[in-house]
């Protein structure tokens, strides 16, 4: 059973020809609402794509943004600890995706922001706890020594990207991060073979967009190439990763085996338009899995040249 602690906010998105350059104005071809949240979207992806019993802990204000957030995740058998903040509005992001389907993303925390180390729950029971960075640094790591005290494996998607403390680092399992946000955390950028080990942390899985992931366990580091996909909209494909890669360690599957279904689930969430809309089910997951070749030998060669295997 895994607890995911974190943001939801509703995702404002309006599609359009590009990503705006400052100062330019773009027109947009269309407007949409979507619940998300880094948070939200993983214990989404959790139950619905992981397959596995999921409770969120939440913070949202007293406004009708709140509902279609709710919503989504108990529709998604997510099971809520919601905290609500009367002071504050619901947190709110602003998306830009662009026809070729990346997307630039500006967020209004709001009440995301009021989470607090009163606020954890009693975690017995639980197998993880899986964080991110839209609510207050300082809450992320009472919660991660918190967990870590109680014996519940501790699982941080670093982002959005910052500097982290030591004290944090020290309490957390298994790191989930991109390019960018392993920038942020590594003291001197070699390699993406190199750098993860100069992180304290058992395990770094570091996303890599259409080209796949990369992991280092230890001493030993793996890599997964990317699932060819006709891509839609990219918006929540890291989120869906985080939240199945932590279902299938909770399901006793091997980094290499998570790896693979975390994969598969963020190529099917960039042929849907959304953030939580796009996540895929477990079934379709694991059809999807069933289907693909085994990779060339080619597309390992290129990521492993790429993370500086060679």
């Amino acid at each position: 059973m895994i607890l995911v602690a974190g943001s939801a906010n509703l995702d404002f998105v309006i599609r359009a020809p590009h990503i705006p350059a400052p100062g330019e104005t773009v027109l947009g071809q269309g407007f949409t609402t979507y619940p998300g949240g880094k948070g939200a979207n993983q214990a989404v992806a959790c139950a619905r794509a992981g397959g596995t019993p999921t409770h969120m802990l939440l913070a949202v204000g007293r406004d009708s943004h709140a509902e279609p957030l709710l919503a989504s995740l108990n529709a998604a058998n997510v099971t809520l600890n919601t905290v609500l903040a009367p002071d504050q509005p619901t947190g709110c992001a602003f998306i830009c995706v662009a026809d070729n389907a990346e997307n630039a993303i500006t967020v209004a925390p709001g009440a995301n922001l009021t989470l607090a180390y009163a606020h954890l729950p009693d975690l017995t029971g639980f197998s993880h706890l899986l964080m991110q960075l839209e609510t207050p640094l300082s809450t992320v790591t009472a919660y991660a020594q918190a967990a870590r005290a109680q014996g519940v494996k501790v699982v941080l998607n670093a982002a959005p990207a910052q500097p982290l403390p030591p004290e944090l680092l020290a309490a957390v399992d298994v790191l989930i991060v991109n390019e960018g946000e392993l920038a942020a955390v590594v003291p001197y950028p070699v390699s993406l073979m190199t750098n993860p080990a100069q992180i304290a942390v058992p395990c770094v899985v570091v996303t890599l967009g259409q080209r796949g992931c990369a992991a280092r366990l230890g001493n030993t580091f793996f890599t997964q190439p990317a699932y060819p996909v006709n891509a839609v909209d990219t918006t929540g494909a890291g989120d869906t990763f985080c939240g199945v890669l932590v279902a299938a360690l909770d399901q006793g599957d091997s980094i290499t085996q998570a790896m693979q279904r975390a994969s598969a689930a963020a190529a099917l969430a960039c042929t849907q338009p959304g953030a939580q809309s796009s996540i895929p089910t477990a079934q379709a997951v694991t059809a999807f899995l069933a289907a693909q070749p085994a990779s060339s030998e080619a597309s390992l060669n290129d990521l492993r040249n790429y993370c500086g295997m060679s």
